[in-house]
This record gives structure tokens, sequence and C-alpha cells, in this order.
């Protein structure tokens, strides 16, 4: 017996194993996981062999070997867990001190009509501004160290965190505000028990956006100008003409992505344990 709780109420699913099935088995998504990533492989093996790229495609196996040898040797001084643990460092840091100032403020001015006034025309003013615009302005200020670099990340990270905060809040549907006040409830219960509970998945699908423009911010810094970090292994490998070691980085930073988007995907279901897992769409 397993049980999925969905605000106070307890669903319960009784698992029955069924028979082997030839179709079940070819039909299961782990099974599908396994064809597209194998047709990937295939495929990408295939173009690299034929040199349909010339020499500028490594095969998947040369930038497995690549990558192995970079865990035994240092390159530009640092081993590779050097060169993941820089860049995860950076977006780590933008990542969070963009999320602690743009959920709450967001929130406020989704809660408060004045605040709303005051932010929202700059907000507007600057949403629609790529965060690699701020590349140049940002070495200008902060010069070509960490900050500069974790400015970026902040700067591509706090749009999202902020619009989703924000739009969570006055897309909550307003009949949840109602049964409060029937009960008695009082504005801070409104706040406490419906507007922030209902909404913690938007905050979390903007958490989603922010982590995933936040490892874009950081390759482009690194690109820029960097000693350290998977970005500069990308560069210094389109500067010597290695695709093995430009295949690898990026490779690397899918890797991380794919990890820190987990993590913000576990601590949404232990947070919102009322979401219901929708099957079969």
């Amino acid at each position: 017996m397993s049980g999925n709780s969905i605000a106070n109420e307890t669903i319960s699913q009784k698992r029955t194993r069924e028979p082997f099935s030839l179709y079940r088995f070819l039909t299961n998504k782990y099974f599908l996981y396994c064809v597209s990533i194998t047709l990937f492989l295939s495929l990408w093996d295939y173009v690299a062999r034929e040199k349909i790229f010339r020499d500028s495609l490594a095969r998947p196996l040369e930038v497995w070997d690549q990558l192995v040898m970079l865990t035994q040797i240092k390159f530009a001084g640092t081993h590779l867990w050097g060169h993941i643990w820089a860049s995860m460092q950076r977006v780590l840091i933008g990542f969070v001190l963009a999320s602690i100032v743009a959920i709450p403020l967001g929130l406020f001015m989704a809660l408060n009509k004045y605040v709303n006034a005051i932010v929202k025309p700059l907000f507007d003013l600057f949403k629609p501004m790529p965060p690699i615009a701020w590349v140049s302005i940002a070495i200008l200020w902060f010069g070509i160290g960490e900050t500069s670099k974790v400015f970026i990340i902040i700067i591509g990270t706090f749009v999202p965190c902020l619009l989703n905060a924000y739009n969570g809040v006055r897309l909550v549907d307003p009949e949840l505000y109602d049964v409060i006040r029937v009960l008695g409830g009082k504005r801070r219960d409104e706040i406490i028990h419906v507007c922030f509970p209902a909404s913690f998945p938007a905050i979390f699908a903007g958490l989603q956006i922010s982590l995933s423009s936040a490892w874009t911010c950081v390759l482009a810094a690194e690109l820029m100008n960097s000693r350290n970090g998977m970005g500069f292994l990308i560069k210094r490998g389109m500067d010597t003409h290695q695709p093995t070691l430009v295949l690898g980085g990026m490779i690397l930073i899918a890797a991380a992505a794919c990890l820190t988007s987990l993590l913000i995907t576990m601590a949404e279901r232990k947070l919102c344990p009322w979401q219901r897992n929708i099957e079969n769409l």
C-alpha cells in the first residue's frame, strides 16, 4: 500500500503485479528513455564518424575518454572537480542571493498595491533586457573577478523568481479567500493559510526557470573571462580546436544543471505534499 497526502486528505493506492506483456514492456517509459538515449548517441556517433562536420565533432567515446583524463590530471592548474565546483559555486551564490530578494519582493508587490505601484514600473523597464546585455557593464563596474560573474547570474535569475512569485499570488482562486472569511479568518489568516501555500507551485516553477537561466549566465560569464569553471573548459577547447573538450564541458554543464534542478524538485515535493501527480498526459 502506498499513500499520497493531498492537503488534509490521504489517497491510498493499491498496486497489483500484472502479468508480463510485450506491449507493456515496449511502452514502458524507462524503456523508451533508454531507446531515446541510444538513438541519440548512435546518431551522434554516426555523424562524427562520417565527418559530416569535418573534425569539429568528436565521437561519444572520445568525449568520455577526455572527461576521464581530466579527472586524473590538472587542467590549467585545477582538477576537473575544481572546475565543476567553481561554476557550481557561482551559480549557487547568484541563485540564492537573487531568490531571497526577488521572492519576498514579488509577494509584497502582489499583496500591497503601494509596493506594486513603486516597483512594477521599474521592473517592467528592466524585464525585457536580456541578462547577457549586462556582461559589458558588469565588467566595467566590478572588473573581471568573481563579483561580475555573480552579478550577471543575479540579473538573470531575479526576473523569473519575482515574476512567478507575483503571479502566483495574483492567480490564487478568490473562492479560497471566501472560505477563510466564512470561517471567521482575518487578513493574516488569508495570507498564511491560503496565499502562501497556493503560490508555492508558481514560486517553485520560477525557481526552476531561474536555475536554468543561472547556468546560461554562468556559461556566458565564464566564456568572456575566466581561469576556471566549465565555461572556461569550453572556451579553451574552442581556442585550441579540441571538440572533445568543448562537448565534455557542455555535458558537464547539462549534468550539473540537471542535478540542481532535481534538488529543487525534491524540495517542492517536500513543501507541497498536496500536489497531485497527473499521469498519462
